[in-house]
């Protein structure tokens, strides 16, 4: 059973997924794609301001280094496509778009120990990114596990990024969301995911 440790005052919200079959991106996940666009288009989306002052908070421009719900509303907004990965990343992009929340995903095969660590990262402290190069971590919110740093609210890291392999991961949404929330992502990532959900106290 997953344990989540908060070592900072954040706010997040934890699942555990299990019994998941990822699969490769899938064509009936178009209509939820096309409602997250169709959302950003008419302004209903969650509001920006709250990734933005969770940043403030521990001293990041987030203008400088921005949460990953925003980069993908900024991403839609300039008529860029909504990326497609696999059917479990697909669903965490569409709903982190809609809520305006950043969404964390991490293979549990891969993270080590039993452990996520919600903290702040430590000199020198970074990972590789997913497609990116180096993410310093340093002086920012980071999760962890017992090998080091393995995300945060703008990039996860390719050591923990989800596969078509994955059979369990950790979902944490970087701040509170409704129940009604909740049970939509649960049920998306039933259907997408092929998994079950179980909420981390």
């Amino acid at each position: 059973m997953l344990k989540i440790r908060r070592d900072i005052d954040v706010d997040v919200v934890a699942l555990e997924l299990y019994e998941l079959e990822v699969t490769p991106p899938r064509e009936d996940f178009e209509l939820e794609v096309k409602r997250s666009v169709q959302a950003v288009r008419s302004s209903d989306v969650g509001p920006v301001n709250r990734a933005r002052e969770l940043y403030r908070k521990f001293g990041v421009d987030p203008t400088r280094v921005r949460p990953s719900s925003e980069a993908l509303l900024r991403r839609i907004k300039k008529g860029e496509p909504l990326p497609r990965i696999n059917s479990l990343v697909d669903v965490a992009n569409a709903l982190s778009v809609q809520l305006q929340v950043p969404v964390g995903l991490y293979d549990l095969g891969k993270a080590k120990g039993d452990e996520l660590v919600i903290r702040l990262g430590a000199k020198g402290e970074g990972y590789e990114g997913i497609g990116k190069e180096r993410v310093n971590v340093e002086g920012r919110i980071c999760v962890a596990d017992a090998e080091g740093p393995c995300g945060n609210p703008s990039a996860d890291s390719a050591r923990t990024m989800i596969t078509t392999d994955t059979e369990t991961a950790a979902w944490l949404y970087f701040l509170p969301v409704e129940d009604d929330d909740i049970d939509r992502t649960a049920e998306l990532i039933a259907v997408f995911g092929r998994g079950l959900v179980r909420l981390i106290p």
